[in-house]
C-alpha cells in the first residue's frame, strides 16, 4: 500500500453507493446502419457492484493480503489493495441479462512490476494486461468483451511484486463502428489501435445513475442523476463534459459511430444557450444531459462562457450532420434556434467595444471566464474583446449556418450566411489581422484597442486552422511561426492544448508537421498530466479521441457528405509512409474501407449499404493522367484554399471496390 495523498474524484468512484452500472446494447461491427438511441434507465445488461469500492467488501471477493482501505483512494474516500506476493487476487463475477460488447475500465497503482487486471468469461481468460511498476494512478482498459445472455464475466485485480492499488472501475458499450487501421508504418496502427480502445472506455452508459456536480470539491457532488447518452469530454474528476472539448472530440466520436451521443450533447448545448443567458451556452453540463456543472456555474449571470465555444458549436453541428445525414439537426427546433441565435442574436449582443465597420464581431469583455472571454487561452492575462479564436470560429460558424440552411431548402439565408463568411474572411485578411507577418500579424485586441501580435496559443493556430487566414507566403509564413513558438519558449504545458497542432497543420497541407504533432503527442501519452488530478497525458480524453479523428479526416483526408451520399477523400500521408488503410469507416448508414497508396493511388470499398455513393478523389496537383480501375477517365481541375487539384468523381455502388490512381 501506498502513503496518503490528496483525495481525487472520477465520477465513476461513487456509482457504487448509489447503483449498478448500466449498459445499453450496442450493434455488432458488421452492422452498417446506426445503432437505435439508448433509453436511458433500461434494464442494465451488466450490472457492476460498488465500482468505487466505497460501500465496502460486499460486491467483491477478497483473498487474504488484500482489503478495502482509505489511505491512497483514486477518488472518493475508499480503494482495494493488494499486498505483493503470488496468489493474491481481488474479483467480482457478474452476469450477463443480455447479448453485447463492453470495455471494462480501472484506475490503477502499482509499487512494482508483475500485477495482472484480467476478464474472463466462463472461467476462459478474455482480456489481460501485465501491469507496469507505477505509484501513480493510471487508467487501463479491457476489452470489448462480447457476451451472450448468461455469460459470467470475471473482473480480477491480481497481486504481483509490489503492491497493488484499485479503483474506480468503469463500464462502456462498445462503439458501435469498430473500425482497424493498418499501415506500412507500424506506428499510426499502434497509435490508432491505442486512440480507438481509449475512447471508447470514456462513453457513458445511459442509464447508469451517477453523481451530479461532483468535482475536486465536493466529491459526493450534490445529488444523483440518471445519465443520458454521453462521454467524457474534460477532466476525468468531474461528473460532465465540455463544450470546447466535446467540439473538439467530434470528428473521433462520429469516426467511432457514437452518433447518438454527440446529436444529444450537442442538443444539450443548444437548449442551454438561452436569452436568459445572452445566448451563450453553459460550459460544462452534467452527463444527465440538462444540468450545468456547478463548478463552472453561479448563476444565470456568472458562468464561466468563452466565445470561440459558441461557434464552434454550430460548426460541429453541420459536421455531425454529415457523417449522419440524421435530418435531426435541421428539423429539431433546439438545434435550429440554437445555430439562428449564435450566429444573429449572439453577434449583435456581443459587438460594442472595437468598431469593426460594416461587419460584426462577437468580443468578450476582457475580465475572465465567469464574465465572458473572447479567446481559449485561459493562461493569459490580455484583456481580450477580439481574438483570432474567436472570430475564427465565427467565420467557420456562419460557413455552417450556410451549409446548413442550403440542406434546410432556405436558400435566402444561405445565402446570406455565405455573403457575411466571405465579409468576415476579407475584412480579416486586409484590415483585423494589420500588414505584417509571422510574429507581427494580429492576432487579438484588448478592451482599450491594443492590437496584439506576437505568440498567443489558441489566438494564434485557431487563425489558420479555422481557414480564415487566405492562402498565400503570409499564411505560409504563420504557420512556420506556429510550429517554431509550439515547439519552443511558448509550447503549451498542457497536452490537451497541443491536440490542436494536428489539425492546424492537415487543414493547411502540411501532412509531415501534423503527423511530426501527431508522434509528439502520443510519445507524451504516459507522461504525467500537468494536473496530477488527471492522471497520465493519455487520460486525458481528449488526446485519444483527436487522435482518432486525426487519422481518418487528417492523414485520410475523408470528408463525408451522407445527406448527398457523397465521399471526398484526399491522401495525406506523410513522407515515408506508404500506405494506409482503415476498415468499417461509417458514413450515413453505410460502411467504408479506404486504402491510400502514397498520395497518387486511392482504392475504396463500399463494404454495405443501401445505395450507391459518389466518389470524389482529390490528389494535389494537376495531373495529366487519371485512371478509374485502370481505365483512363476525364478529370477536372478545381483551385481550393490555395491548392490546385485534380478530381475524379466516380459512383461506387454497395459491395463494389474502386481504385482511382494519378500520373
Amino acid at each position: 500500500m501506498t502513503r496518503s495523498r490528496t483525495t481525487l474524484l472520477s465520477a465513476v468512484a461513487l456509482l457504487g453507493t448509489l447503483a449498478p452500472l448500466a449498459l445499453a446494447q450496442q450493434p455488432s461491427a458488421a452492422q452498417p446502419s446506426a445503432a437505435k438511441a439508448p433509453v436511458a434507465g433500461a434494464p442494465a445488461l451488466l450490472a457492476v457492484g460498488d465500482p468505487g469500492f466505497e460501500a465496502g467488501s460486499g460486491a467483491w471477493q477478497f483473498t487474504s493480503g488484500t482489503g478495502v482501505a482509505t489511505n491512497n483512494p483514486h477518488s472518493g474516500s475508499r480503494l482495494v489493495y493488494l499486498d505483493a506476493g503470488s496468489g493474491l487476487k481481488v474479483s467480482q463475477t457478474v452476469t450477463a441479462t443480455g447479448p453485447g460488447a463492453h470495455v471494462i475500465s480501472a484506475w490503477i497503482a502499482t509499487g512494482g512490476p508483475g500485477g495482472r487486471y484480467v476478464l474472463r468469461v466462463n472461467g476462459a481468460t478474455a482480456a489481460s494486461l501485465d501491469l507496469p511498476a507505477s505509484a501513480d494512478y493510471r487508467r487501463y482498459t479491457l476489452g470489448p468483451v462480447s457476451l451472450a445472455l448468461g455469460d459470467r464475466l470475471e473482473i480480477a485485480f491480481e497481486s504481483g511484486q509490489g503492491w497493488v492499488n484499485a479503483d474506480d472501475v468503469m463500464v462502456s458499450p462498445a462503439t458501435p463502428a469498430r473500425p482497424r487501421v493498418t499501415s506500412s508504418d507500424p506506428r499510426i496502427a499502434e497509435m490508432f489501435d491505442w486512440a480507438a480502445r481509449k475512447a471508447n472506455s470514456w462513453v457513458q452508459s445511459p442509464g447508469t445513475v451517477g453523481p451530479l456536480n461532483a468535482d475536486e470539491r465536493q466529491s459526493g457532488g450534490t445529488g444523483s442523476g440518471v445519465y443520458s447518452p454521453s462521454y467524457w469530454a474534460g477532466y476525468a474528476n468531474r461528473s460532465g463534459y465540455y463544450s470546447r472539448d466535446m467540439t473538439h472530440q467530434l470528428g473521433g466520436a462520429e469516426v467511432l459511430g457514437l452518433r447518438t451521443e454527440d446529436k444529444e450533447m450537442l442538443r444539450a448545448f443548444a437548449a442551454s444557450a438561452t436569452a436568459r443567458h445572452a445566448y451563450y451556452p453553459v460550459w460544462a453540463l452534467n452527463f444527465d444531459d440538462r444540468t450545468p456543472l456547478s463548478i463552472d456555474y453561479r448563476s444565470p449571470d456568472l458562468f464561466v462562457r468563452e466565445v470561440p465555444a459558441v461557434f464552434e458549436l454550430v460548426q460541429k453541428a453541420e459536421e455531425a450532420y454529415r457523417w449522419s445525414g440524421d435530418r435531426a439537426y435541421l428539423d429539431d427546433p433546439a438545434l435550429w434556434d440554437f445555430y439562428r441565435h449564435a450566429t444573429e442574436e449572439f453577434v449583435a449582443l456581443h459587438d460594442g467595444t472595437k468598431d469593426n465597420g460594416p461587419v460584426r464581431v462577437a468580443e468578450g469583455t476582457g475580465k475572465g471566464i465567469f464574465q465572458g472571454t473572447a479567446s481559449y487561452n485561459e493562461q493569459s492575462d490580455e484583456p481580450l474583446a477580439e481574438a483570432g479564436d474567436a472570430i475564427g470560429s465565427q467565420y467557420q460558424a456562419y460557413r455552417a449556418m450556410a451549409s446548413l440552411a442550403r440542406a434546410k431548402g432556405d436558400r435566402e439565408t444561405a445565402a446570406r450566411f455565405e455573403r457575411r463568411a466571405n465579409d468576415l474572411k476579407a475584412y480579416f485578411n486586409t484590415t483585423w489581422s494589420g500588414g505584417g507577418s509571422g510574429a507581427d500579424m494580429v492576432r487579438g485586441y484588448t478592451t482599450d484597442g491594443r492590437a496584439l501580435t506576437g505568440w498567443g496559443k489558441e489566438n494564434s493556430w485557431f487563425i489558420p486552422m479555422k481557414q480564415l487566414l487566405a492562402p498565400g507566403a503570409r499564411r505560409e509564413a504563420y504557420l512556420d511561426y506556429i510550429d517554431a513558438q509550439a515547439k519552443g519558449a511558448g509550447r503549451p504545458d498542457n497536452i490537451e492544448a497541443l491536440t490542436y497542432l494536428p489539425d492546424t497543420f492537415f487543414t493547411n497541407n502540411r501532412p509531415d508537421t501534423a503527423w511530426k504533432w501527431m508522434r509528439e503527442i502520443y510519445a507524451q501519452k504516459d507522461v504525467q498530466h500537468v494536473n496530477t488530478r488527471q492522471g497520465t497525458n493519455g487520460d486525458y480524453p481528449e488526446v485519444s479521441f483527436t487522435l482518432v479523428g486525426q487519422t481518418v479526416q487528417g492523414l485520410m483526408g475523408v470528408t463525408p457528405d451522407a445527406p448527398a451520399r457523397t465521399l471526398t477523400t484526399q491522401s495525406r500521408l506523410p513522407s515515408g509512409m506508404e500506405w494506409l488503410s482503415v476498415e468499417d469507416l461509417r458514413i450515413g448508414d453505410s460502411a467504408f474501407t479506404l486504402r491510400h497508396d502514397t498520395r497518387r493511388r486511392s482504392t475504396l470499398t463500399h463494404a454495405s449499404g443501401t445505395a450507391p455513393y459518389t466518389w470524389q478523389a482529390r490528389f494535389p496537383g494537376v495531373h495529366a493522367t487519371v485512371t478509374v480501375d485502370g481505365v483512363p477517365r476525364p478529370a477536372r481541375t478545381e483551385m481550393i484554399d490555395g491548392m490546385t487539384y485534380t478530381t475524379v468523381r466516380t459512383r461506387v455502388a454497395p459491395g463494389r471496390t474502386v481504385t482511382v490512381e494519378v500520373r
